[in-house]
C-alpha cells in the first residue's frame, strides 16, 4: 500500500514538474521585443481563463512544446480580458488564437483549434 502511494506521488510530480516547463510567460512587448531580437520562435497564445476553447488549447500546447522538436518556442500568453491593447495590436477578434512568430514576422494562425495534430502543425511552422 505504502509502495503505491510513493508510485502514485512520483508520478504527481513527475507530471506537474512536465507541465511547468511548458508554462507560457505574460506577454509584454518588451519580452517580445526581446525574443524577436534574437530570432527566437515565438508562440502568443491569446487565452481567457473563463474559455473552455483555450483551456483544451493550453493543454495541448504545454504537452507539445515539452517535446525535443519544441522545445526552443518560448510562449507568451495574452489575457483577452485585461490586455486589449494587445489583442488588438495583433488584430485579434476572439480569445483562443494562437500566432506563430519567427524573426519578428507572423508566419502562422490558428483560431480556436484544439486537436493535437492541427496545434503541432501550427507549432512545425516555427521551426
Amino acid at each position: 500500500m505504502m509502495k503505491s502511494f510513493l508510485r502514485f506521488i512520483s508520478l504527481l510530480s513527475i507530471l506537474f514538474a512536465t507541465s511547468a516547463l511548458a508554462e507560457p510567460q505574460t506577454y509584454s512587448q518588451s519580452t517580445f521585443n526581446k525574443l524577436n531580437a534574437t530570432g527566437k520562435p515565438i508562440l502568443v497564445e491569446v487565452h481567457a481563463d473563463w474559455c473552455s476553447t483555450c483551456r483544451a488549447q493550453a493543454y495541448v500546447t504545454d504537452a507539445l512544446l515539452n517535446e525535443a522538436p519544441y522545445r526552443n518556442i518560448t510562449a507568451l500568453r495574452v489575457d483577452f480580458d485585461n490586455q486589449k491593447d494587445i489583442v488588438r495590436a495583433l488584430h485579434v477578434s476572439i480569445q483562443s488564437t494562437l500566432i506563430i512568430f519567427k524573426n519578428g514576422k507572423e508566419i502562422a494562425r490558428s483560431l480556436g483549434d484544439t486537436t493535437h495534430d492541427g496545434v503541432e502543425n501550427l507549432l512545425k511552422k516555427a521551426i
